[in-house]
């Protein structure tokens, strides 16, 4: 089981950017994927990103493909979301997840969490 803390949210205004960062302990993170996910007030939480193990593969949801990076350092056990251009939509609690072996969109699919990290974007 790996526990997971989330950090890096804020208050931002539309255009501007944030780097979220997600601390991992209590086991190998590289064999590790990580996701990203958020949840906007009175919707469902929704995929934003997710990455390999080794980094090499990731995939973005459309709503910010282009715009959102997420990329990890395995030698420091951190998972990061680089968020630029950023609109009002983006407002949400952000949270970080972990599975075994392969990255997935499905939220399901991931059974460790963590607490989540609030961004909200002034228009």
């Amino acid at each position: 089981q790996v526990q997971l803390v989330e950090s890096g949210g804020g208050l931002v205004q539309a255009g501007g950017s944030l780097r979220l960062s997600c601390a991992a302990s209590g086991g190998t993170f590289s064999s590790y994927a990580m996701g990203w996910f958020r949840q906007a007030p009175g919707k469902d939480r929704e995929f934003v990103a997710t990455i390999s193990g080794s980094g090499i593969t990731t995939y973005y949801a459309d709503s910010v493909k282009g715009r959102f990076t997420i990329s990890r350092d395995n030698a420091k056990n951190t998972v990061y979301l680089q968020m630029n251009s950023l609109k009002p939509e983006d407002t949400a609690v952000y949270y970080c997840a972990a599975r075994r072996t392969l990255p997935t969109t499905l939220q399901s699919d991931y059974n460790n969490w963590g607490q989540g990290t609030q961004v909200t974007v002034s228009s």
